[in-house]
């Protein structure tokens, strides 16, 4: 019980959490207000993208925000609406409605929690960088589709949820020259964050130039559709409403969510950790905080959230080094909130779009491509068949399917570095030597192996005594000790004595266990050195001649 309570309290926030706070409150005041001006656009364009609304984004920024940097298991953290979130709810949003999307928040929120409660935060540490790596191009690709309709100045209903085609009906759909206002606007946001971001690194390009092109567009009476009225403070929570039939069929996109939290959270604060030395990360706490900060920002009517890789990377960048830094960006997008929400609610959308087209087309590294095809087949196709997958289907169904292409790929390695080996028997030769065989078995012998030790072994001719060498065996699994039980049993039945030789201790429970030692002709047939088991198969060659 000692223990168990031990373990939820690790979980919880302690003073430790903000121990260097006394001589870097600077750095993480700092850090805190530019990583909110960094964080404005992309939460107001994240909300619009998913099709629940700027507010929704703004929401999920700022109570979410608070509540994971509080809670989560990262000093540097900061969490929020993420594009990969956007690529998973915007089909949600078609399919059941935005109000559907606090609901999916809470429920993917408690799996989270859970998750973390039972220690599962070391998980994500099992995917591949190749999985990683088109998983998150993948999500780029998404993204930058996305903002084909408010680039074009579309409106997004009645499109599939697959971005792909919903880009190509937008495309058939789009007005000339009508789109080509919402495509300058777009245009001038990637020029402005092109121009800001060579000349003037570290800057808050994304802010500036929604910034510039509002003001060109306010002042020249531009037509282009707005984000709209915006609140002036938060919503008070509520509790979403729902019914059991309404539960079943979110159950499937609340599982696909919390994987997409769980995944997309530990990456980021894995990332963080390597940017600079901002103390440890608490992966199963981390689980726990941001599964609480999605659970508050459903009751508020805002988005699920996740870790924000380019947020807490310009966190870190800035100087911050406790979670004040989080909690000081929450706080100013609050303060915008108060005090800024009409001047905000100007914003036009394909502003918005912009931003996003161009973040997107960042998560979509040709260099890291280029890394990835250079270091194997193996990486190549699976690189290439998550980012496929990701777009095509479905992220997290991409993520399975990424790691089990990966496993394949690396049992296939391990297997082909496995079998057995005829070597020469050791000393002099004695007459009738050439009757036993003499194999080093190898590597792993595992299901992936198995089937290719038992043909290298049973097409051996003239052999009257086998000597199995198991001392450099590595690995042995269930499949490889009962195809060895029947490797054993099969050469027995046809007159060939079996020595085995140098079972590991920790092989010898499960050999037992398969019937490896009991097929054996003689219990005596087993030996812990090669000498008396060549011995002992000499002795036989003799008394059988």
């Amino acid at each position: 019980m000692s223990s168990i309570l031990a373990g939820l309290r690790s979980l919880l926030p302690s003073r430790d959490d903000y121990r260097g706070l006394k001589t870097g409150w600077r750095g993480d005041l700092v850090a805190g207000l530019t990583v909110g001006i960094v964080a404005l656009p992309l939460a107001l364009a994240f909300g619009v993208s998913s099709g629940v609304g700027a507010e929704a984004g703004l929401i999920t920024a700022i109570v979410a925000g608070l509540v994971a940097a509080v809670f989560g298991g990262s000093n540097v953290q900061v969490s929020g609406p993420t594009g990969a979130m956007v690529v998973v709810l915007a089909p949600i949003v078609v399919l059941h409605g935005p109000g559907a999307v606090a609901v999916v928040s809470l429920m993917a929120g408690l799996m989270v929690v859970a998750a973390g409660i039972f220690r599962l935060g070391r998980a994500v540490s099992y995917i591949p960088w190749p999985v990683i790596e088109g998983f998150t191009a993948g999500i780029g690709i998404i993204i930058f589709l996305q903002q084909v309709p408010a680039a074009l100045g579309v409106e997004n209903t009645g499109h599939s949820s697959n971005a792909v085609v919903a880009a190509w009906q937008t495309l058939t759909e789009a007005s000339w020259p009508a789109a080509l206002l919402p495509l300058a606007a777009v245009a001038a946001v990637a020029l402005i964050m092109l121009l800001l971001d060579r000349f003037v690194p570290g800057f808050p390009s994304s802010f500036a130039a929604i910034l510039i092109v509002s003001v060109v567009a306010v002042l020249m009476g531009s037509q282009l559709p707005n984000i709209g009225e915006l609140p002036s403070s938060l919503p008070a929570p509520t509790l979403p409403a729902f019914d059991g039939a309404m539960l079943a069929s979110l159950a499937g996109p609340a599982a696909a969510v919390a994987a997409l939290v769980a995944i997309e959270s530990l990456l980021s604060a894995r990332v963080a950790a390597t940017i600079a030395d901002t103390g440890p990360v608490n992966a199963d706490r981390e689980l726990f905080g941001q599964g609480l900060a999605s659970v508050a920002s459903g009751l508020f009517g805002g988005m699920p959230a996740t870790g924000a890789i380019a947020r807490t990377a310009v966190n870190v960048r800035s100087g911050a080094r406790t979670r004040v830094a989080a909690i000081v960006h929450a706080l100013a997008l609050l303060l915008v909130v108060l005090v800024a929400a009409p001047i905000v609610g100007a914003i036009p959308l394909a502003a918005l779009a912009g931003v996003l087209m161009m973040t997107a087309a960042r998560m979509v590294s040709w260099q890291t491509a280029k890394r990835v095809f250079s270091s194997g087949k193996s990486s190549a196709a699976t690189f290439a068949i998550t980012l496929l997958i990701t777009v095509s289907v479905d992220l997290v169904v991409a993520v399975g399917i990424g790691v089990a292409v990966a496993a394949f790929f690396a049992l296939r390695t391990l297997g082909n570095m496995s079998g057995a080996t005829r070597e020469p028997l050791p000393g002099e030769a004695a007459p009738g030597d050439e009757r036993i065989a003499l194999f080093r078995v190898e590597g792993s012998l595992f299901f992936g192996a198995a089937d290719r030790l038992v043909e290298a072994i049973s097409d051996e001719e003239g052999v009257e005594v086998a000597i199995l060498r198991l001392s450099d065996l590595q690995i042995i699994d269930a499949t490889g000790a009962n195809a060895l039980a029947g490797l054993v049993t099969s050469l027995e039945r046809r007159g060939v004595t079996v020595l085995i030789k140098g079972v590991q201790a920790h092989h010898r429970t499960l050999l037992e266990r398969l019937g490896v030692i009991r097929s054996l002709r003689d219990p005596h047939h087993l030996f812990d050195e090669l000498e008396p088991a060549l011995d002992h198969a000499r002795d036989h060659i003799r008394r059988a001649s």
